[in-house]
């Protein structure tokens, strides 16, 4: 994917790098799209191998660059994919919520993670397709509990066509990714390669209110 050079260029207090991990075709690379852009293409070729793009964001009154790496689903692909696990901060793992056999494989990108990437690695999952409402497979319900099960930090349900919560989505990764950094500056994660806060799961609906998820 095309960058300015002014992107790569511009100062900034945090660089992370955040990786979209799903089956293919549940929409990552419209999120990608959305995210950058702020446009929606209906129609997009199947990511080969892996995709970059980066944007720079302020958060706190702190600039914040955000390098998204959109990984190809196909699993002629996944050797290639693996050697990008390593060096992200950061997982949203995607499903459609139209087709519950993509949020039925979420277990699986999950073991990928856990084998192949950093022990400390923040995820979020997202079910993308929302606008399409009227042929959910996958309750927000049945998300939540596999979010709470594998420690997941926040689920929401998203739409690249609409523009619902897909910033959210890379926004509060990006807190969350930030809270841990400084955690980390001041000494406080001393007795643990981990640190733990609270991940219950969150989610902002159709009119964008965010609660807590009753799971």
């Amino acid at each position: 994917m095309a960058f300015s050079g002014s992107d790569m260029d511009e100062a900034f207090d945090y660089l992370f790098k955040i990786i979209l991990i799903g089956d293919s075709n549940v929409g990552k690379t419209c999120v990608v799209h959305r995210f950058k852009s702020g446009q929606y293409h209906a129609k997009q070729q199947n990511t080969i191998g892996v995709d970059f793009t980066v944007r720079s964001l302020e958060i706190d009154s702190k600039k914040v660059k955000i390098q998204v790496w959109d990984t190809a689903g196909q699993e002629r692909f996944q050797t290639i994919t693996q050697s990008y696990y390593r060096s992200a901060h950061g997982a949203i793992l995607a499903y459609d919520m139209t087709r519950r056999s993509t949020f039925e494989s979420i277990p699986h990108w999950i073991h990928e993670i856990e084998k192949y990437g950093a022990a400390n690695l923040v995820l979020m999952l997202i079910g993308n397709k929302s606008d399409e409402a009227e042929k959910r497979q996958v309750l927000f319900e049945d998300a939540c509990t596999l979010a709470e099960k594998h420690g997941i930090l926040a689920v929401l349900e998203t739409s690249a066509k609409e523009a619902q919560n897909v910033d959210e989505v890379f926004i509060l990764m990006a807190k969350e990714l930030m809270a841990r950094n400084t955690l980390q500056l001041h000494g406080e994660a001393a007795y643990s390669d981990t640190i733990h806060l609270d991940s219950r799961p969150v989610v902002s609906n159709w009119d964008d209110e965010k609660s807590n998820c009753s799971c």
